[in-house]
């Protein structure tokens, strides 16, 4: 039986189309957060949007806009919500309002199979991919000064084009969102998650700015989730390997 929060508890909110949740995302395989399964997204992200509008009695709309126009893409008032795989940061604060966190996520260092790579310190002057705009930036404080960063612009074949440049050498390693990289190293045995930086970044759904509304719906959704246990199960679903957060 389908649960429901109840109708008193959720304020009154509108969204940009009636009925619907206009949701800027991003086509990028990035399991198992969000990834196409046919003809239709999955991963966690698009399975707890869906339990979150029918609990909204909303349609979830997705629109694959470029991760570095997200949020200008999102203040042209087109959209409701940026729902892919966001780190709740200051930064982002300055474009939208943040939902309560869904998930807390750390993040990892790939290499090769046989690269002598298995800590902080063997980074030092090697060349590490990481996504344009990324939040994984900040982590270069941490990291040996004499590291090299090359910047891999956010399009639908970045993933296999960093991939890519791990295993021919043009890079020494990637790094990236723990539970993305960790999927890529169970489909290819040439390639292991080195070691795991403990971040725990909140993800968040980011809001239109103004919509005090929604944002309060979506929350107190989310809360509800939390304690029902359902949000525990879709993470048991998707992410099994990793220890539930809430």
């Amino acid at each position: 039986m389908r649960q429901t929060v109840s109708v008193q508890t959720v304020p009154d909110f509108s969204t940009i189309e009636p009925g619907k949740l206009r949701i800027i995302t991003s086509d990028l395989e990035a399991r198992p957060m969000s990834f196409w399964d046919g003809e239709m997204r999955a991963g966690y992200e698009p399975a707890l949007a869906r339990v979150v509008c029918d609990r909204l009695n909303l349609e979830p709309v997705w629109f694959n806009i470029p991760l570095k126009s997200f949020y200008s893409e999102l203040s042209t008032g087109q959209y409701d919500v940026v729902w892919f795989n966001q780190t709740i940061t200051q930064e982002r604060r300055a474009w939208a309002d943040f939902t309560r966190p869904y998930g807390r996520f750390d993040t990892g260092v790939l290499v090769r199979e046989d690269s002598a790579i298995h800590s902080k310190a063997d980074l030092s002057r090697k060349r590490l991919g990481m996504l344009n705009g990324s939040t994984s930036h900040a982590l270069t404080e941490i990291f040996p000064p004499d590291i090299e960063v090359m910047d891999f612009e956010a399009t639908i074949d970045v993933d296999r084009a960093m991939l890519s440049a791990l295993r021919n050498g043009t890079i020494d390693a990637i790094v990236e969102d723990l539970l993305v990289l960790m999927a890529a190293e169970a489909q290819d045995p040439s390639l292991r998650v080195a070691f795991e930086i403990p971040t725990q970044r909140p993800f968040g759904v980011g809001v239109l700015p103004g919509n005090r509304e929604l944002l309060e719906a979506l929350n107190t959704v989310l809360n509800a989730l939390i304690t029902d246990g359902s949000l525990a199960k879709l993470w048991g679903q998707w992410i099994p390997y990793k220890p539930y957060p809430f």
